[in-house]
């Protein structure tokens, strides 16, 4: 569709040179961070209000012209930038404010460009937290957090991203607010709106403002490294485990030997502090907010049982904050490892947690028909089964030798076939919606189609994310 003439400079008489960034020089936002997405915009919308979001979305609904909400474009399926040349990326980057916190609500108002990282920077020395903890939490926006319905490494315990969002004030494709900033759990007047912008990765609307839940901050943890033998042993702790530390046990995640050596390989901040090498790896965190929980003594307890049944072959308890960290950081360096290793294949898989062991046994054998000798890198979350199933070409090859799509159709279609999910916690931006085509009951995919074109008849708001296009664009 021809661009109308002039909106490029309504936009700037609107925006003002801070927040209207003209083509070219909005090449620094046109790519995804994996660059395999992103074409030409006419500009960058860079909005330093709602009324702002609201006025550029009037404009672009006017004109006919696509626009792209982008928080801090660390997604990895391609859906926070534009599909076809001469649309409009509307960053929520100027938006950043960050509320009070309300301790007896247990909640907090942020705009939808504040950085995850400032969110927990902010609340230090408040009593309070806010639980959602990733990789890229020092680049990825509330508002694109929301979009993709984030997971993170403390999903099993407290929730998705849907799960800590209490209200929302989102944009609409006309440029319609609609304003639900309310800080209350039970609020049942009618459909769950907030729910259905959540996880719809600006497809539906623009999140500009969210009122976040809270919870009380640990006054005490405790986290041990673990050495197993293999996954199903792995499985095996995680049950024992939960069962023994119950509502303590806040991180449970897992990866495996290949993955430590890239990451001791590539990143040389890492270390391996145990004596003994295993097939996998198990990371646990117990937490609570009274110092009278014998936190210790409680995964103490359960290491000694694993090492007496044979489940675990090594293991350390953090002695201090600066152990706990190194920790941490051989499971977060896993995917830096494997990206300085050289060219890869990322899959967001779900499965049971029971099921991982079986999941990643059956996946290998299907890779290995498909590719002799590609290097596989199983890492994520033992608490909620999400595996991030991530593989290295064959030890001196330089691609997948054209293996990609039909590895990626044959995992899914695994991960669906033992009930779980090809879409785990990235979302299907772009580069799913096949996937979600092929393998996902037509009713589903029909509703979600009935849910674009009732809040976005035009097919405007991020066109191509989450359902594809549709049919026609009255």
């Amino acid at each position: 569709m021809p661009i109308p003439a002039g909106l490029s400079g309504q936009l700037a008489g609107l925006l003002g040179p801070r927040g209207w960034v003209a083509a070219p020089d909005a090449a620094p936002w046109q790519r995804d961070w994996l660059d395999r997405y992103g074409e030409p915009p006419l500009g960058v919308a860079r909005p330093a209000s709602t009324a702002e979001v609201a006025a550029v979305m009037r404009l672009c609904h006017a004109a006919g012209v696509a626009a792209v909400p982008q928080g801090g474009n660390t997604g990895l399926c391609g859906g926070a930038v534009l599909d076809r040349p001469g649309g409009v990326i509307l960053s929520l980057s100027r938006m950043a404010a960050i509320g009070v916190p309300d301790p007896a609500s247990g909640a907090i108002e942020v705009e939808a460009g504040a950085v995850l990282a400032t969110l927990h920077q902010a609340l230090d020395g408040t009593g309070l937290m806010f639980p959602l903890h990733l990789g890229a939490e020092g680049s990825a926006r509330i508002g694109g957090l929301i979009g993709t319905n984030a997971g993170g490494s403390h999903a099993f315990r407290y929730g998705m991203m849907g799960d800590l969002v209490l209200g929302l004030e989102v944009v609409l494709p006309d440029g319609t607010v609609w304003d639900g900033l309310r800080a209350v759990q039970k609020d049942n007047a009618g459909y769950q709106l907030r729910r259905v912008f959540v996880g719809s990765e600006g497809s539906l609307g623009i999140v500009t403002r969210a009122v976040l839940r809270l919870f009380p901050a640990p006054r005490q943890r405790a986290s041990a490294l673990l050495a197993l033998p293999d996954l199903a042993a792995a499985v095996a702790f995680g049950t024992r485990l939960r069962a023994e530390a119950g509502e303590f046990l806040t991180g449970l995640e897992f990866f495996s030997d290949l993955g430590l050596d890239l990451a001791l390989k590539h990143v040389s901040s890492v270390g391996y502090p145990l004596s003994i090498r295993g097939g996998a790896y198990v990371l646990v965190e117990v937490a609570s907010g009274s110092d009278l929980v014998p936190l210790d003594d409680i995964l103490g307890g359960v290491l000694e049982w694993g090492m007496e049944a044979g489940l675990v072959l090594d293991g350390a308890l953090a002695a201090s904050e600066a152990q706990r960290a190194a920790f941490w950081r051989l499971r977060e360096e896993q995917p830096e490892g494997q990206r300085l290793e050289g060219p890869q294949l990322k899959h967001d898989i779900a499965v049971p947690p029971g099921r991982i062991a079986e999941f990643v046994t059956s996946a290998a054998a299907l890779c290995e028909a498909l590719l002799p000798g590609v290097r596989i890198n199983p890492f994520g979350h033992l608490g909620d089964g999400n595996i991030h199933y991530n593989l290295s070409p064959p030890q001196g090859a330089a691609d997948f030798a054209g293996t990609e799509a039909r590895l990626a159709l044959r995992l899914a279609r695994l991960a669906t076939d033992m009930g779980g999910s090809f879409a785990a916690e990235h979302g299907l931006g772009r580069s799913k919606v096949a996937l979600a085509d092929a393998l996902r009951p037509p009713t589903e995919r029909a509703l979600m189609a009935a849910l674009k074109r009732a809040f976005d008849p035009r097919g405007r708001l991020n066109p191509g994310v989450v359902v594809g296009q549709p049919e026609s664009c009255p």
